[in-house]
């Protein structure tokens, strides 16, 4: 997906071509400028500042080339993307070792463009998030965002620390929601490795021909949109750490082209030949249970004693409860600053709702949770009533509703119209109760409508005080 309000100058002696990207640029969401030369660009760039350039490289006065070797003299940072016809396909070639990001031939699809200006603008965001990490992260910072004094979690600090001396495949294993891609970022950021990339992919998002793409990249016309060559991801992170999220969810036949690829250190590109030697370190993660995948003949044994050379277990929240008040203050000076709020803490009875809480969302539904909390808050503490109503009732496992539907049809016929409406009377009269049974203040914490909740109100005959 291109990303929105990115500045683009566009610079090109054409003013068909100027005009025609600027329209279809502008519909895509980004702030376009144009300069009808290189001298004018200069000037441009001068008093203006922008996240991409896209130039012709033949243009009179200050050619494309010329344009480029002075924006990369005073602003290496900026990708610059250049046209040529192609007859001059020798230029481009040329612009690319002077630095151009990328180049594209007329007549051009803009399908192609926009698919160039977003892998460029990735490719950007990644060097400068490394730049941030190499320039602020000191030792102490480098668990920064991994929260936590749990016996568990010291004990997984330490081995972090010993794993960072190595460079030995890791197998992170958790629970969704328990921060095991920031236990993978924290292991780079103290190796040897973490002036370097540090490659995020989620294989359970991708198909498998998208995955073995972004992987070991392709070339041109490998396959229908293969319009040119692309550079994998483990080229992109060569000397630096690829993290491979979800690798449960990887297909069999990406299962063998990956445990090629860490045998040999090597890769091919997609319709390609040559084989490029690649120097990473590959740390995976999963909520699967592999060894029970593997008994299933859905996960390759010697892949996974590959990946497995040293594992960490994350455990999942319910078994480190002792550090939730860390992580709700964590939270909460997060969402203070985001929501201009000076809350100052939580209510007894709002932290004993998440002490008794069993979350089956882990860290990441703590977070939400308190998001949604200091948003509606009104008060300087965070109060039972603004928490969401499967916290206050400990509704925390969905999953029991379905269990205990699965028993009772076991069991024999029931009245499915009563089960819903039994479990319904029991959080209006628990949500009534916490607000003095007052039916305005009640139906704002269940999200209903005022209507909606006087009809339910009288259905099941529940004391109010008519507000």
């Amino acid at each position: 997906m291109l990303q929105k309000n990115m500045r683009i100058l566009i610079v090109d002696d054409d003013s068909s071509i100027r005009n025609m990207l600027g329209i279809v640029l502008s519909k895509a969401g980004f702030d376009i400028v144009t300069a009808e030369d290189g001298k004018s660009a200069l000037v441009t760039l001068k008093r203006e500042s922008f996240d991409l350039i896209i130039s012709d490289i033949k243009m009179p006065g200050i050619s494309g080339i010329d344009l480029l070797k002075k924006v990369k003299t005073y602003n290496p940072e900026i990708p610059v993307i250049m046209i040529t016809a192609h007859a001059s396909t020798d230029d481009a070639v040329d612009a690319m070792k002077l630095g151009a990001e990328d180049y594209i031939t007329k007549p051009f699809n803009i399908d192609e463009l926009k698919l160039i200006i977003e892998r460029s603008i990735y490719r950007k965001n990644i060097e400068r998030e490394n730049i941030e990490l190499k320039t602020k992260l000191t030792e102490k910072e480098k668990f920064e965002n991994i929260v936590g004094n749990n016996r568990n979690m010291l004990k997984i600090f330490d081995l972090i620390d010993t794993i960072s001396l190595t460079d030995s495949t890791v197998l992170i294993t958790g629970e969704s929601g328990t921060g095991k891609e920031l236990i993978a970022r924290a292991i780079h950021n103290k190796s040897d490795r973490r002036e370097k990339p540090f490659i995020s992919i989620n294989c359970g998002a991708l198909p498998e021909n998208l995955l073995e793409s972004e992987l070991f990249g392709h070339i041109k016309g490998a396959f229908t949109d293969a319009y040119k060559d692309k550079i994998g991801l483990f080229e992109v992170g060569q000397k630096g750490t690829v993290f491979l999220d979800e690798i449960g969810e990887m297909s069999q036949k990406m299962q063998v082209k990956l445990l090629r690829a860490i045998q040999e250190r090597k890769i091919r590109r997609v319709g390609g030949n040559e084989e490029i030697e690649i120097d990473v370190r590959i740390i995976s993660a999963t909520n699967k249970d592999l060894l029970e995948e593997m008994k299933l003949g859905q996960f390759r044994s010697d892949l996974f004693y590959r990946l497995n050379v040293i594992s960490v277990r994350v455990p999942p929240l319910r078994e480190r409860k002792d550090d939730i008040p860390l992580l709700l203050e964590y939270f909460l000076k997060i969402f203070n600053k985001r929501f201009k709020k000076e809350i100052t803490g939580f209510s007894n009875d709002a932290m004993e709702a998440f002490m008794r809480y069993t979350w089956p969302g882990n860290i990441r539904e703590l977070e939400n949770f308190v998001e949604r909390s200091v948003a509606l808050e009104k008060n300087t503490f965070i109060e039972l009533n603004s928490l969401p109503v499967e916290l206050i009732y400990n509704i925390s496992d969905r999953n029991n509703l379905v269990t205990d539907l699965d028993q009772l049809l076991e069991e024999g016929e029931f009245n499915f119209t009563e089960y819903i409406d039994d479990i319904s009377k029991k959080i209006i009269i628990k949500a009534l109760e916490l607000n003095n049974h007052n039916i305005k203040n009640t139906a704002e914490m269940l999200m209903l409508r005022y209507r909606a909740l006087r009809y339910l109100i009288e259905k099941y005959e529940l004391k109010t005080d008519t507000k």
